[in-house]
């Protein structure tokens, strides 16, 4: 049963909702230009938020942050609207950082409250699979270099939010931690387990959080080496079998033995 606005006709209310629909989910022109234009905000926004992280904070910054907020808390209110279960939607993972990262950037020109709630924009990133599928199709730099490109997503992803969270809970308690830039020095460092010891989290907290970014963030680094240093895949599904990643030069399938016709894009 449909809800039915005040003073709008539900013709116009429901063919609103099926426009956006056709944008979010859709496969049309309209629908990759809308969501390409999308990513290219998404990156824009990260940006910014990644940058400021490092500069103090003055008028220019939170007028930039509340602008921001506005605009993500309208794509927000679109994206649900366009949604045909709303109750799942708000299930998400990824809806959940949006709001989080909404309430930090509109709650900037009050205080600095949960300033770091800001990076959990940066899973944003994570939430374009649609944008993925129509890369895939559209750009023949993506397909070579998916893998590539998902590796280096994620590992940002995670050293951006991991380096929020060493900011936030260190800088007033740890002479170590004055600014972003410690934070995410120590994050560097202790991803990569170099532990020079010039740095570090005290008490239990401080131990846990050091836990999270070696555990996690060395698998990720370990993916990410391991795109760099193994051959390239081509992504073609087996006509047999079904095995999707090939070698480039694969001319039978490694599972089952079937001839490939996988196309080529020329030499490089």
């Amino acid at each position: 049963m449909g809800v039915q606005a005040e003073g709008i006709p539900p013709t116009l209310l429901s063919r609103f909702r099926l426009a956006l629909r056709h944008l979010y989910g859709g496969r049309s022109a309209n629908s990759r230009r809308f969501l390409y234009a999308l990513l290219v905000f998404d990156l824009t926004s990260l940006l910014f938020i990644v940058t400021t992280s490092f500069l103090p904070r003055n008028d220019l910054v939170r007028v930039l942050d509340v602008s921001f907020g506005i605009i993500f808390l309208l794509e927000l209110i679109l994206r649900l609207a366009a949604s045909r279960r709303v109750g799942r939607e708000l299930l998400r993972m990824t809806t959940w950082t949006d709001m989080a990262a909404i309430i930090s950037l509109l709650a900037a020109a009050a205080s600095e409250f949960a300033g770091f709630l800001r990076v959990l924009r940066t899973f944003r990133l994570l939430r374009t699979f649609r944008v993925v599928q129509f890369l895939r199709e559209d750009s023949a730099f993506f397909r070579r270099n998916e893998e590539l490109l998902i590796a280096v997503t994620n590992l940002s992803v995670f050293i951006f939010v991991m380096t929020g969270v060493v900011y936030e809970t260190q800088r007033g308690v740890n002479p170590g931690i004055k600014n972003y830039a410690d934070a995410l020095y120590f994050t560097i460092t202790a991803l990569t387990t170099t532990g020079f010891g010039d740095i570090t989290l005290p008490g239990t907290p401080g131990r846990m959080i050091t836990v999270v970014i070696m555990i996690f963030g060395v698998t990720l680094f370990l993916n990410l080496a391991k795109v760099l240093f193994t051959p390239s895949k081509v992504r073609f599904s087996c006509p047999s079998c079904g095995l999707l990643r090939h070698d480039i030069d694969a001319v039978h399938c490694k599972a089952c033995g079937t001839v490939l016709n996988i196309p080529d894009e020329g030499a490089v």
